[in-house]
């Protein structure tokens, strides 16, 4: 894409930089370079292979099925997901930390819609807003069954929604933006029908909602569908208990501590399922990232690896982490990357829109966020092949509360619930018209809903990226790689000895 600068050569770089802080030039030649940037990073990503990753995703299957079916925080699969992480990683010598949070649990009160004597489980969402005791009362308005139901405006014209209760099948767009869409129509509640057989539970809105929305199986809503125009009530209500749950941080023994590379993704999946894409794909991902990686890698800055607990419960796990830190904690980390879904069946490759070059949704992210875009389409582009496309910082995933203090973010998805284009199908393969994850959020999320190329490929993308910034963080930041560094020092005390008169310079980024 237009309008972004591409890295020197760490070589030139760093023969330039100790020049620069030299009046009179010296003879004394520059320590010898060990392997940076392109070799670490080349090395990093044949280690970690599409079979390394698959490891994981056969464990993490075998972790939900031993657990009725799911890895959902706060059940004994999510727990079991975090002892095999760490274990692993404690394995290949890493500092290992599970720090707790609490995050709330909504319990449900009531969950009914009565049309006449008839009642049907209407299970509120994450982030809906109750009702009043006894619930609201209003005709039901069926939302027309297309290809995108209650996605447009448009959907909800030739019907009068004003104090009516909207009915809205799932799939194509957010929970939110169907009820958000229905609020704006006049609707006073959403109920919104599962498009695959089984209750719609385990689910959120992503963000606190407008009207109360609440999801009913499929059956369910086929019959509320004909029953439009009928009088309903939909009484949903619930409370919230506070629970206690654990993130998993590794950072390498070595690399600059004031510099962090950090880079996450969440390990929970809904209750539905035991989210093999939705987050299988990225925690195994980077699982072996860091363990091919190793804790001991010769870098210049240090990598910490997260995995974050109660996304799917809105980001808590990575928007508790992030503000138990100190200001000066948050300086010390230099950029985040983040892998929420990187294996979709259908999938697409997508790039956080960091320059904000699509104009849509969020705006850029920080300072630095178009340079991490940048190395991921490069990266893809040249070794894979493979064209990209930007995706905004809509707030879905764990770059959230990172984003909101400044630091840099950036990373990879396939793609969730949305529907792939002819023009996209055209250029990745797959099928247009259909979810890039049929089986986003439910049961199906298992071992078979995965584009393993698009596993391999992203994982190798992964792997170049966090090493290459393991090296050199300058193009986000201004810090720049070690070898850099040593050339100034070296050059410094050369000059020194010599007599030379050394120009001033700032001593911060110059220290191993």
């Amino acid at each position: 894409m237009s309008g972004r600068t591409r890295r020197a050569g760490l070589s030139a770089i760093a023969a330039a930089a100790a020049l620069a802080l030299i009046v009179a030039p010296t003879a004394h030649a520059a320590p010898k370079a060990e392997p940076v940037g392109p070799a670490l990073a080349t090395k990093l990503v044949k280690a970690v292979s599409a079979d390394g990753i698959n490891r994981h995703l056969i464990a993490l299957q075998r972790l939900a099925d031993r657990n009725n079916g799911t890895r959902a925080v706060g059940t004994p699969g999510y727990d079991a997901s975090v002892e095999y992480v760490a274990t692993k990683l404690r394995g290949a010598g890493f500092d290992v930390t599970t720090p707790e949070f609490t995050y709330p649990v909504q319990v449900t009160d009531a969950a009914t819609t009565k049309v006449g004597a008839a009642t049907y489980e209407t299970l509120p969402m994450e982030e809906s807003p109750q009702t009043p005791v006894g619930g609201i009362t209003g005709p039901l308005r069926a939302v027309p069954e297309d290809a995108t139901p209650g996605c447009e405006a448009s959907d909800f014209a030739g019907q009068d929604f004003t104090g009516a209760i909207a009915v809205i099948r799932r799939g194509a767009c957010t929970f939110d933006i169907k009820h958000r869409n229905a609020a704006a129509a006049g609707a006073i509640a959403v109920v919104v029908a599962n498009n695959v057989d089984g209750k719609l539970s385990g689910v959120t809105l992503g963000q606190p909602g407008v009207i109360p929305t609440g999801g009913v199986s499929k059956a369910d809503g086929t019959t509320l569908f004909g029953l439009a125009g009928q009088t309903a009530t939909v009484d949903m209500r619930f409370h919230e208990d506070i629970k206690t749950a654990r993130n998993v941080i590794a950072q390498t023994k070595t690399g600059r501590k004031d510099n962090v590379v950090m880079a996450g993704s969440h390990l929970d999946s809904v209750e539905a399922g035991p989210g093999i894409n939705d987050n299988g794909s990225g925690s195994a991902s980077l699982l072996e990232t860091a363990l091919q990686l190793g804790s001991k890698p010769k870098v210049g800055n240090a990598v910490r690896f997260a995995w974050w607990g109660a996304e799917e419960l809105g980001l808590v796990g990575s928007t508790e982490y992030v503000r138990a830190l100190t200001f000066e904690q948050q300086l010390d980390i230099a950029l985040y990357l983040n892998f929420d879904m990187v294996a979709s069946p259908n999938a697409a490759y997508f790039v956080y829109d960091g320059d904000d070059s699509d104009a849509t949704g969020a705006g850029a992210g920080p300072y630095g966020s178009a340079q991490i875009e940048k190395a991921f389409v490069d990266y893809l582009t040249t070794a894979k092949s493979v064209q990209t496309e930007g995706t905004d910082f809509t707030g879905r995933s764990d770059y959230g509360e990172f984003i909101n203090v400044g630091i840099p973010a950036g990373g990879l998805f396939t793609g969730a619930e949305g529907i792939k284009t002819p023009a996209q199908a055209a250029k990745w393969g797959g099928t247009a018209g259909v979810a890039y994850d049929k089986c986003y959020h439910q049961a199906c999320d298992n071992l078979g809903n995965l584009d393993r190329v698009a596993l391999d490929r992203n994982g190798d993308a992964i792997a170049w990226v966090t090493a290459s910034y393991a090296i050199s963080t300058e193009d986000v930041n201004g810090v720049p790689p070690r070898v850099q560094r040593a050339a100034v020092r070296a050059a410094v005390r050369a000059a020194s000895a010599k007599g030379f008169k050394v120009a001033e310079h700032h001593s911060h980024g110059l220290t191993a």
